[in-house]
């Protein structure tokens, strides 16, 4: 008979509660979603799971993911969101932003563009977002019921690995990670600047003036990580358990069930939904 997989524990464990069914909110979204493939130059895992805090209370899981292959190019697009929890609908806002960007940048793509017209995209989920809101209810602001974070973009294969092209809206976040080291080199701005603590998120559908941007390469042994504050918080600079623990198991692809597995270790007081998405340069060795 084969083992039961035992919960990850990193130091102190939560609370241990047989979870609630989410309530459903313009849709349903299952607890956990995972996803992985891979091209001739990439290989993709992603995973998305319910927090404990919305385990315990019943609500639904409002993180999002999604990527596809642009066949013709080889570039994978991708968009990682997280609803904020002061919007009654950020579920269906965060799954509804990570559609828009994917297919406005793949659109971008089957034009014959870099697909990194970031400003475009963002108007476009934007726009999308508000649509979505309309049909939920004509009566509430839709900042105050689809809002989310989005961090989405392109891995494009090139001679020397990847070229990324990134942008971000909200408070979601993106490393490059080198598991040899390990080190977790953030890609944004962290929360805090200096000894500043940023108090309010700019969030979709609301558009910022200034859109955060990177571009950047990975190559062969790096990783790309792209995650929502649930998987960044208990990360932090990326030098305690929390770090060790995914530096050590992203050295090479995990299966997708096993990344899902890993991204819902109990740590107490991090309860918050979390969701990663991971992209490494193919070698010939893989």
């Amino acid at each position: 008979m084969q083992r039961v997989w035992e919960r990850v524990v990193v130091d102190i464990p939560g609370p241990v509660f047989e979870p609630t069914p989410p309530r459903v909110v313009g849709g349903t979204c299952p607890d956990v979603e995972c996803d992985g493939w891979s091209t001739a130059q990439v290989t993709l895992r992603s995973a998305s799971v319910r927090g404990e805090r919305h385990r315990y209370y019943g609500q639904p899981r409002q993180d999002a993911t999604c990527a596809v292959a642009h066949e013709a190019t080889g570039t994978v697009v991708f968009a990682v969101a997280d609803g904020l929890s002061s919007a009654a609908a950020s579920a269906v806002g965060a799954a509804e932003a990570c559609r828009a960007a994917v297919w406005a940048i793949h659109a971008q793509l089957d034009g014959g563009h870099p697909g990194n017209d970031f400003p475009a995209v963002v108007s476009f989920a934007a726009d999308m977002l508000h649509r979505q809101a309309a049909a939920l209810s004509h009566q509430q602001d839709p900042d105050q019921l689809v809002a989310t974070t989005l961090v989405a973009g392109t891995a494009r294969p090139s001679s020397e690995g990847l070229e990324v092209s990134l942008f971000r809206v909200g408070d979601s976040s993106a490393w490059v990670l080198d598991p040899a080291r390990p080190r977790f080199h953030p890609v944004f701005n962290g929360k805090t600047d200096g000894d500043v603590v940023a108090t309010s998120v700019t969030a979709l559908p609301t558009v910022p003036r200034t859109l955060e941007q990177w571009f950047g390469k990975l190559t062969p042994g790096q990783v790309l990580l792209v995650g929502t504050d649930g998987f960044g918080d208990p990360l932090g600079d990326g030098d305690g358990q929390v770090g060790a623990l995914f530096a050590e198991n992203l050295v090479a692809p995990p299966s997708p069930l096993w990344l899902g597995h890993l991204l819902d270790f109990s740590r107490e007081t991090f309860d918050d939904d979390r969701t990663l998405l991971a992209l490494w340069p193919r070698s010939e060795a893989r």
